[in-house]
C-alpha cells in the first residue's frame, strides 16, 4: 500500500475528503514549483498531482496551457521535475502523482520513468491521453514498482467503459466533473454528484473530482461526497499573480488555506 492508497484510506476512516492540487512543474519556474511543494502541504493540501508541461495541451484550458508553455520556456524537463521530487521526498510523506501527456514519459522511457518514480518517491502516473485500453505496458510498470496508474472517468463515458477505467484504475478514480477544457467555474453542475455515486456503485475505491472547481463553496458542496477533491487552474491563476517566489507561495499558501477550511 503507498502513500495514495494510505491518504484515503485515512480520510475515508475520519469521514472526510482529500484535498489535491494541480501545479504546473515549472511554473512560473522550477524554483517556485519546489518552494510551493512543502507550503502547499503546509496550507492544508492532502496531496499534489505534478503537472509535467507539453507543448500539445491535452485537454488544457487557457491558464494550464499558458502555464505549460511558460515552463517549456524556462527549461522544465521529466528530469528536472523528479529531482524536485525526490528532494521534496526527504522531507514529507504527502503523496505526489506526475500528471502528464504519454509523449515526455514516452521519450523518458516508460520502465525508466517508473522506476525512477519508484526510487525517488513518486507515488503514482496520470496519462490523460493514454486510455486503459492501451495501457498494459505502464500498468505492468507500476504494479511491480508498486505506483499507482490512476485513470479518468467523464460524464459522457459509457457504462461498459467506467467498468473498465475502475477495473484498471489503483489509487483512485479521476472524474472529470465537467465536459470541456481545464478552468475556473463559477457553477458546477449538479448532476456531478449522481455521476460520482454511479462509479461508486462500481467500486470501493476512492473518486476524486476535478476539472472546474475553484471555490470554497465548490469544495464545501462535494465534501464527503467525492473521496477527493481536486484543484488546478484556480490556484495557478493565485500563483501567477505573484511577482517573487515569496509572493506566489504566499498567494497559494492563502488560497489553500481558505479551501482547506471547508473540510
Amino acid at each position: 500500500m503507498n502513500r495514495i492508497e494510505n491518504l484515503f484510506n485515512k480520510k475515508r476512516k475520519s469521514g472526510k475528503s482529500a484535498l489535491i492540487f494541480y501545479l504546473t512543474a515549472g511554473y512560473p519556474d522550477l524554483m517556485t514549483t519546489e518552494a510551493l511543494l512543502p507550503a502547499l502541504e503546509k496550507a492544508g493540501a492532502d496531496m499534489v498531482e505534478l503537472g509535467v508541461p507539453f507543448s500539445d495541451p491535452i485537454a488544457d484550458g487557457p491558464v494550464i496551457q499558458k502555464a505549460s508553455s511558460d515552463a517549456l520556456e524556462k527549461g522544465a524537463t521529466v528530469k528536472k521535475i523528479l529531482s524536485i521530487v525526490h528532494r521534496f521526498r526527504k522531507k514529507s510523506e504527502m503523496p505526489i502523482v506526475l500528471f502528464g501527456a504519454f509523449n515526455p514519459f514516452y521519450k523518458f522511457g516508460l520502465e525508466k520513468l517508473v522506476k525512477e518514480c519508484a526510487r525517488i518517491g513518486a507515488d503514482g502516473l496520470l496519462v490523460p491521453d493514454l486510455p486503459p485500453e492501451e495501457a498494459e505496458e505502464l500498468i505492468s510498470f507500476c504494479d511491480d514498482a508498486g505506483l499507482c496508474h490512476i485513470f479518468l472517468a467523464s460524464p459522457t463515458t459509457s457504462p461498459e467503459r467506467s467498468r473498465l477505467i475502475v477495473e484498471k484504475s489503483t489509487g483512485f478514480i479521476y472524474y472529470i466533473s465537467t465536459r470541456g477544457v481545464t478552468g475556473a467555474r463559477d457553477k458546477l453542475d449538479k448532476s456531478i454528484l449522481a455521476q460520482v455515486k454511479k462509479i461508486k456503485s462500481l467500486t470501493e475505491k476512492p473518486v476524486a473530482v476535478g476539472f472546474g472547481i475553484s471555490k470554497p463553496e465548490h469544495v464545501a458542496w462535494l465534501r464527503g461526497k467525492a473521496d477527493g477533491i481536486i484543484v488546478g487552474s484556480a490556484l495557478i491563476k493565485e500563483i501567477g499573480k505573484g511577482a517573487s517566489v515569496e509572493e506566489r507561495v504566499q498567494l497559494a499558501s492563502q488560497f489553500t488555506r481558505k479551501l482547506a477550511l471547508m473540510l
